[in-house]
């Protein structure tokens, strides 16, 4: 398929309307949505406008991120702020206004009560059906071990870490407001 002038330029008005590289191949016949979105490439032709506005850049729509930190429990956002992100798309660079919900922080007090067992440290091979196996340290360490405490019943786990493992539907109803 050769690109004519006039099929170059027809190209070029149907982008500047935006309408999205299957509508122009439709429209043009005879190419792909692949060849006209090499074209467009080739061309250096500017981001398209929105289907059926001006041709003007338009402003990118806003984002919500929420940042989580793993170990601490979030409430109700304690305010919203908009900063400006630059990234990297494709060949060029955008500045985009990003929503980012600050959220309060909750610290959880533990019971002060609570015996933590001593460790067995078995290894893998060394664990049974009656035997803890609650993993403790990183896996890929030389020290990485199991607790390996008696357990009750049919449990994969000791008492004090299916009370880890298992919190009641309750508590997790209030951590997650």
């Amino acid at each position: 398929m050769n690109w004519t002038d006039e099929r170059v330029e027809r190209l070029k008005r149907l982008w500047a309307e935006g309408l999205s590289a299957s509508q122009i191949a439709a429209q043009l016949g005879g190419v792909s949505r692949n060849a006209v979105i090499g074209k467009v490439h080739r061309l250096n032709l500017p981001g398209r406008a929105k289907a059926g506005g001006s041709s003007s850049s338009a402003r990118p729509a806003k984002r919500t991120v929420q940042a989580q930190r793993p170990t601490t429990f979030q409430a109700r956002p304690a305010a919203t702020t908009t900063r400006t992100v630059t990234r990297a798309a494709g060949a060029t660079m955008l500045k985009e206004e990003v929503e980012v919900d600050a959220f309060q922080e909750i610290e959880v007090s533990r019971p002060l009560n609570v015996v933590v067992p001593i460790s067995r440290r078995l290894v893998l091979t060394e664990l049974t059906e009656r035997t803890c196996k609650w993993p403790i340290g990183d896996p890929m360490k030389d020290d990485f071990h199991f607790c390996g405490c008696d357990i009750a019943d049919s449990a994969p786990y000791c008492t004090y870490h299916a009370k880890l493992a298992y919190q009641p539907v309750s508590e997790r109803r209030k951590a997650a407001r």
